[in-house]
This record gives C-alpha cells, structure tokens and sequence, in this order.
C-alpha cells in the first residue's frame, strides 16, 4: 500500500449521487449529479425517484471522476462507501455499485458512516491535523453533537436533536412561506434582505433546567410550530425578516450548545460539517463566537458542506492509513447506523 493511499469514494445515501478521488489528503475528483430538481415537484426527497436517480447516473459519474483525477480504476488503492445512515433503497445501489468494483478490482472495501464522513471532508482542506475535537454536525437529517478523538474509531455522541434537524426545519418552514425545496439555501437567501431581530422566536432546550438535563440536546419543533403560528397570525408579515428571525433563532441554539460542549469537555477545537454548515450567517456568526471563546474553528468550504463523494473518499483514506480493518465485501446497508459507528465490520 503506498503512503498516501488513493481512495475513491461512493456516497449515495439521499438525493445525490455522488464520487469522490483523494490521494492521501489531496482531493482530485469530486463529482455530484444531484436529483433535486426532480424533487421539488414534491416539495421533498421521493426515495424511489432518488434510487432511481442513482442508478441513472452512477457509471456517468464514475467515468467523469476518473479522467477529472486522471486514474484508471487498477490505481484505486480501496473502495469507500457510504453504508448509513441514510434511505435504505439509495444506500443500496451505492453499496451494490462499490461491492462490485472491490471485487472486480481485488481491493478492500469500507462501508463508512455518511455523519462521520462529513466531520472527515475538514481534513481535506487543513493541512494541521486535529485529534480530539467537538464536531457540530447539522444537515436535513440530523443535528448531533459529538466528542471525536479520533475520526477512524472513536465518537461519542453528546446531544442530538429530540425532534426535527436543523435542516428539515428549515425545509419545513420554506416550504409554509413559499420559498420552495430545498429550504435552507431559500431563506438564507432572504435571510440576507431582512432584520433578524425583528421577532424574537424562541430556542429549544436552552432554559437553565434544560442546561442541567440535557445541555447538548436540540428541540427544534416549537421554533417551527411558533412561526407557523406568526404566519398565521400575521398576514402582512415582511417574509425576510420572518426568514432572517427565524434563522437566527437556529443558528443561536447551535453555536450557544457547541461552544458549551467546548468549555465543558475542555476541548478548544470545533468542525462544523453537514450541509447546513454552507448557511453563511452560520459560518458568520461561529467565527465571531469562536474567537471570543478562544476555540479554534474548522469550517470546510461551502461545496463540500453538502453530501459528497470526497468525504467518503476522505474517510475512507483516513481508515487505511491508520490501519482499520476493512469491511466484508458482503457488508449490508444500514439505513439507521448510529453516528458513533464509523465504519461496518
């Protein structure tokens, strides 16, 4: 195996279809063909359309990811794939497709978790490496907080969301203010054009009895249900400033829990990662925060905020320079996979 293995990677656990090529840290393809304007007919990701999608578009994107990193397919080194969490039917094609590229090529497979993934993609674009860390992971399914001493085999999950992601409540309330699908890049657009302190919307488990029973927990459902009720209400309202509000409301809840896991755990590190990492007032407001809490922040760039073959690919090369087992090349699609297992056996 050669130092900096070459790795690529398949994530298709949603509404992308997506390969990714590193070498070592050094990312050299990164490919995406995206079904989402097939699901906003819906206002939402179908799962037969996604699955379908993927089958469409996975040798497409294969043959373009090769000549983007200038490879042939006997240069792999090992095959990464996104084995969970995610739709079960999108997850299998991904699986299917890099089972029989392992086994055509005789190279190991690892079947990676889509949540740890995302945490990886940061070390594609910092050369400094980071050992232990608190990870920020927000996207349209999942909102978690997470002690990562080290990406290949040790996570623990502090908080997680106890009803809606960060995410799906932005899809959500875009959706009841007609913004479209998907809803996070909507109203951080309109966000933009309004006064984020215009309303005051509540945040979730941030009262001093939730500090002391669930600190790192997130509640986003009332936020939703407080809006939807302003709408309501309020027939005149000025849309961005319902957005801009709104957002805040999210984006204060997040960050006030991530810097308290930091103080807490002692911890001076934190990777923010997942599509809702791409939300600029997001990305705004941490640097504020962070510098006066004197926590270093990691941000990937936006591009690879959202799901991406170069995260699995990331992972995957992190897997095989620390020596992780790979995964049996029969290894199974786990649409539930919890955050804290990285990779399947």
């Amino acid at each position: 195996m050669k130092t900096e293995p070459l790795v690529l990677g398949i994530e298709t656990s949603c509404d992308e279809t997506a390969i990714g090529i590193v070498r070592g840290r050094r990312l050299l393809a990164n490919v995406i063909a995206s079904s989402v304007e097939e699901h906003a007919l819906f206002g939402g990701v179908v799962p037969e359309i996604a699955s379908r999608a993927h089958l469409e578009s996975m040798l497409i994107i294969l043959d373009t990811a090769l000549k983007e990193s200038k490879i042939c397919l006997n240069d792999i080194d090992a095959v990464a794939v996104t084995a969970g969490p995610g739709l079960v039917g999108a997850l299998l094609v991904g699986v299917a497709s890099a089972t029989g590229l392992a086994l055509g090529l005789g190279k190991p497979l690892y079947g990676v978790n889509h949540l740890a993934a995302h945490v990886s993609v940061d070390l594609l674009t910092h050369e400094a490496p980071v050992e232990s860390t608190i990870a920020l992971l927000v996207s349209g399914g999942h909102s978690s907080l997470l002690q990562v001493d080290d990406i290949t085999s040790s996570v623990v999950k502090l908080g997680e969301s106890m009803d809606d992601a960060a995410g799906e409540a932005f899809d959500k309330i875009a959706r009841v203010m007609g913004l479209g699908f998907p809803g996070g890049p909507a109203i951080d657009r309109e966000a933009k054009l309004g006064n984020a302190k215009a309303i005051d919307f509540p945040r979730g488990l941030t009262q001093s009895r939730d500090w002391l029973t669930r600190p790192f927990d997130f509640s986003f459902s009332g936020l939703k249900t407080a809006v939807a009720r302003y709408l309501e209400a309020t027939p005149t309202y000025a849309r961005a400033d319902v957005a801009a509000s709104f957002q805040e409301a999210i984006v204060d809840v997040l960050l006030l829990k991530a810097l308290a896991a930091c103080k807490q755990t002692g911890i001076d590190t934190l990777v923010i990662a997942g599509g809702v990492a791409a939300n600029s007032r997001l990305r705004q407001l941490a640097q504020e925060r962070a510098a006066v809490a004197k926590v270093r922040l990691r941000i990937p760039p936006a591009g690879l905020c959202t799901d991406n073959g170069a995260m699995v690919a990331a992972l995957g090369s992190l897997m095989v320079a620390a020596g992780r087992a790979p995964s049996h090349i029969d290894v199974e699609a786990d649409s539930s996979l919890p955050v804290t297992t990285v990779s399947l056996p």
